[in-house]
């Protein structure tokens, strides 16, 4: 009786020690898993949405260079901290309209006043907002890491010869322009989570891109 009693209490320390190690080898990592992978989900689904609904705004009219128009587009992205006076904020919002320069505006190659036209048969940013951190991330279609020159409306100054002006990446398959009538209303997206589970993915950063 006494040796059935004690072979009864050592298996119940062995099938302790088995779910132990069943827990923290297969069980824990796999709903901390379900964690990190579920949070990643909601955060790009949420920059997805927030950069759709800008972009949208933004093709059918909304000027967001305007204060009041930045902080609607950062009330829309809420979780992802845009900052709309631009001074931090995990996030940045690039809003650009981009266009092909043809004979339409610089006519035989020469810009109005005979003044030089250096992006002549090339697709330049005609506008360019950046709601959020600029100092973040730069866009895509960026053909160098300065920004082009704009007015205090967003309208890129001097976009037919400003060098900085130029797209590049914007490839035909992405939608061809080939006049100065057709226009490509751009959003992207960039967001630099802080939080502990993107950095255990090891890539903080979540993006999307909308073109209208």
């Amino acid at each position: 009786m006494k040796n059935l009693k004690n072979r009864r209490t050592k298996e119940r320390g062995v099938a302790l020690v088995e779910f132990g190690l069943c827990l923290s080898l297969f069980w824990m990592p796999l709903f901390l898993g379900t964690v990190v992978i579920g949070y990643s989900l909601i955060q790009a689904i949420q920059v997805t949405q927030v950069c759709r609904d800008a972009g949208h705004m933004y093709a059918f009219g909304t000027d967001f260079s305007t204060t009041s128009n930045k902080y609607l587009l950062a009330s829309l992205g809420s979780g992802l901290n845009i900052d709309p006076s631009g001074a931090g904020g995990n996030s940045v919002v690039i809003l650009s309209t981009i266009t092909y320069v043809d004979d339409v505006t610089c006519p035989n190659g020469q810009a109005p006043g005979g003044k030089s036209c250096g992006n002549y048969q090339h697709t330049v940013f005609s506008k360019w907002i950046v709601v959020g951190n600029s100092a973040l991330h730069q866009s895509a279609f960026q053909s160098s890491s300065t920004p082009p020159t704009t007015d205090s409306s967003g309208n890129v100054t001097n976009y037919w010869d400003a060098p900085a002006a130029r797209v590049v990446g914007f490839s035909p398959s992405v939608l061809p322009l080939t006049s100065s009538s057709q226009l490509a209303y751009v959003s992207e997206l960039y967001d630099h989570s802080s939080s502990p589970l993107s950095t255990f993915l090891g890539n903080p950063w979540v993006a999307s891109r909308s073109v209208f």
